[in-house]
C-alpha cells in the first residue's frame, strides 16, 4: 500500500514591527494554497492561482488580534476585507 505524502508546511507569523515570531498565529501552506490559523481556529484560506479567498464565516473578524494578523495575512485593513466580502470577491464559509 502506497500512502500519499502530505505537504504541509507550518510556521509562525512575525511581528510586522520587531520580525520576532508571534505566539498564537500561524501560516500554513498546502499543496492547494495558504491558510491563516490564530489559536486554534482557521481564519482564512488563500488558494494558489485564481481561487477565491475563503474567510471563516464566524471567527474572520472574532477579536483584536485576529484582525490584525488577517490583514496582515491579507495585506489589507478590515474596511477593505468587508467591501470584498460584501462584493463577494470573498467567501465566507465555515473553515472549522
Amino acid at each position: 500500500m502506497t500512502i500519499p505524502a502530505l505537504k504541509i508546511k507550518v510556521s509562525q507569523m512575525e511581528s510586522p514591527k520587531s520580525g520576532s515570531p508571534v505566539a498564537n498565529q500561524y501560516e500554513i501552506r498546502t499543496d492547494d494554497g495558504v491558510y491563516f490559523q490564530s489559536y486554534r481556529s482557521i481564519i482564512a484560506f488563500r488558494p494558489y492561482g485564481d481561487g477565491k479567498i475563503v474567510l471563516d464565516e464566524y471567527y474572520w473578524d472574532y477579536s483584536r488580534t485576529t484582525g490584525k494578523y488577517r490583514n496582515e495575512f491579507l495585506g489589507e485593513n478590515t474596511a477593505e476585507t468587508r467591501k470584498k466580502i460584501k462584493s463577494g470577491e470573498y467567501i465566507l464559509a465555515n473553515l472549522n
